[in-house]
């Protein structure tokens, strides 16, 4: 996987909408667990190729810091192989002094080598730090998405309890709703009402009976009223 196409999917991943993800979802929740493992998965495959991008510029680094020691390394012996040929010339030694003049040249010659290695390899370094900033910048984005897939999925799952638990609770209430005539508990009034109309009934047949027997018995109190004034009429008591 090129490093382009590793921040490409980095980039497309952090960019993910999960609202709208899961808008078009027949169950977000078993979408959200199969998010949360893709995107578990594809945080580790990014962190792997974004440690072998970072561990190749480190890598860069130190070559790009040896070439820099190297420059003045050589540097330095040109120098001294210069100032060596400078000394036996001025004492007569020529021949000697043309080889130090060499040395001095080959030296030169590894510096400018150095340099210019260190020079190329300047601008990779700066490409490869950028694409390590976005490759990092990428990975915490990843990683908080996945933070808000974990929540959104608590959350969901909260919801989903609680709503049930509300539906049993309706059902529960509505199955013991006293103004309904169709619950059970208005059969069982219903029930209740017809058996105390009956004893209603029943009371009122037996107090019209004992008032129907009190009124023969007045009838019969007055009947022997009105047959004693008759006997004492007849026998001049009154």
């Amino acid at each position: 996987m090129t490093k382009q196409t590793i921040l490409g999917r980095v980039a497309q991943l952090a960019r993910a909408n999960i609202n709208a993800l899961l808008d078009q979802a027949e169950d977000p929740q078993k979408m959200i667990d199969q998010l949360i493992r893709e995107y578990t998965e594809n945080i580790k495959e990014a962190e792997e190729a974004v440690a072998g991008t970072i561990g190749n510029l480190r890598l860069m680094e130190q070559d790009h810091a040896e070439d820099v020691s190297a420059a003045a390394e050589w540097g330095g012996k040109a120098v001294a192989a210069s100032r060596k040929a400078d000394e036996l010339r001025s004492s007569g030694g020529t021949a000697e002094a043309d080889r130090f003049d060499n040395l001095a040249k080959v030296a030169l010659g590894r510096q400018l080598q150095s340099e210019k290695e260190a020079r190329a390899a300047e601008p990779v370094i700066a490409s490869q730090n950028e694409v390590a900033g976005k490759l990092r910048t990428g990975l915490d984005e990843m990683k908080e998405r996945l933070r808000q897939l974990q929540a959104k999925r608590d959350e969901l799952v909260a919801r989903s309890r609680t709503a049930h638990a509300q539906n049993t609770m309706l059902d529960a209430v509505k199955s013991v709703n006293v103004l309904d005539p169709t619950s059970e508990l208005g059969r069982f009034e219903d029930k209740v009402r017809r058996e105390e109309a009956r004893a209603q009934g029943r009371q009122e047949l037996a107090a019209s009976s004992l008032d129907a027997q009190f009124e023969s018995l007045d009838s019969a109190g007055d009947a022997a009223e009105i047959d004693a004034r008759l006997a004492r009429l007849k026998s001049g008591a009154a």
